[in-house]
């Protein structure tokens, strides 16, 4: 049995991410852009310093919201 990946949950939708992978990485991985986007992270909003310090562990629940401006 393979353990080097996690089943993480992005927005509802099952990821697979390897066991190591911060969520900074998962986010720069799935081309959002950092300073657009609010994350949560199994509950917790996430502040932008703490991404990279943030490792992902199997069943973690993620949700990204993508900030629109408009006029």
């Amino acid at each position: 049995m393979n353990n080097s990946y996690n089943t993480i949950f992005i927005n509802g939708q099952a990821f697979n991410c390897h066991v190591s992978t911060s969520l900074k990485e998962l986010l720069i991985y799935l081309e959002f852009e950092l300073h657009s986007i609010v994350v949560e992270h199994n509950e917790r909003i996430i502040r932008l310093t703490e991404l990279e310090k943030t490792f992902l562990k199997s069943q973690d629940k993620i949700e990204i919201i993508t900030i629109v401006g408009g006029g």
